[in-house]
């Protein structure tokens, strides 16, 4: 077994801490009222996003998301939220240097010593599910359950929804498809764009990812029956027969969203076995990106 794979399958025991230790850090990272802006790179953007419109659409104040690497406007911010699993970012450090003083600056780390928890003024630390691995896969979704936990959510039930999935086979097949697209809105459009990444990082193949009701307009042109279309949303209810119509295979949701990620992670190990990579050692990727 992989060491991506084996991560992986540590997830339902991370999830029920992360479910245990959510009230600890709820004022931290929820701070109702403030306005706040997350931010990350790779797959911490993506978790920026799932996580910025969660706290929103919660009723907890204005949330931004934004890619660390890209240069932002500042507006005026009571918080900003860094995400990184490894705290050694070099553009998440830049993106912190230029917060005005007085804002608070909370890190979410798998690293305490890291460089960016050093420049934060509050560190939650999920050191517990970091990883050897390059591809991430267990620090993401700890985080969104823990923030999901920390925003009140019921998640009692949803480690051992994991254990059930993680017990049955992939529910499909990676050798049968040469295309895979996800689809995701709100929250889970976060979760479709960490899928897709997967499967580039760890198989080195097509994939993508849309707002499920934007799929319509125009990336559905190079549907075919080798994709796989993947919703993390079923929220449209004709759009699956719209793709189906396509010759492309069609997953709906069958579990909650999280869970239906784990899948896809799998599905990504899986896609990499098939192709006869290495899931652990993606091409040209490490595990933090150190810029000189």
């Amino acid at each position: 077994m992989s060491v991506t794979a084996d991560e992986i399958a540590t997830q339902p025991e991370l999830w029920r801490r992360a479910i245990a230790d959510s009230a600890k850090v709820t004022a931290a990272l929820i701070a109702p009222g403030e306005k706040v802006l997350v931010i990350g790179c790779g797959t911490s953007a993506f978790v920026a996003e799932s996580f910025a419109y969660l706290r929103e659409s919660a009723g907890h104040g204005v949330t931004d998301a934004a890619y660390a690497s890209e240069p932002v406007v500042w507006r005026d911010w009571d918080r900003v939220l860094a995400i990184t699993r490894s705290g050694t970012t070099s553009e998440v450090i830049e993106a912190l240097r230029a917060v005005p003083a007085g804002v608070k600056v909370v890190a979410v780390t798998g690293v305490a010593d890291s460089p960016v928890a050093q420049r934060a003024d509050e560190v939650i630390l999920l050191d517990y599910a970091d990883e050897r691995s390059v591809v991430q896969t267990r620090f993401p979704t700890v985080f969104l359950v823990l923030a999901r936990a920390a925003l009140g959510e019921d998640l009692s039930a949803l480690p051992a929804a994991l254990d059930d999935a993680l017990a049955e086979p992939l529910p499909v097949d990676a050798a049968a498809h040469d295309h895979v697209v996800y689809l995701g809105s709100g929250w889970t459009h976060g979760l479709a764009q960490e899928a897709a990444l997967k499967i580039r990082e760890a198989a080195q193949a097509w994939s993508e990812s849309y707002p499920a009701r934007d799929y319509r307009h125009g990336p559905l042109a190079v549907a075919h029956p080798g994709s796989l279309v993947w919703l993390f949303d079923a929220g449209d209810a004709t759009l699956a027969a719209d793709v189906r119509a396509t010759g492309a295979t069609v997953r709906e949701p069958a579990a909650d969203p999280l869970v239906e990620l784990v899948q896809a992670q799998r599905l990504a190990v899986a896609a990499a076995e098939h192709r006869g990579l290495d899931p652990d050692h993606p091409r040209h990727l490490s595990r933090s990106i150190i810029l000189t």
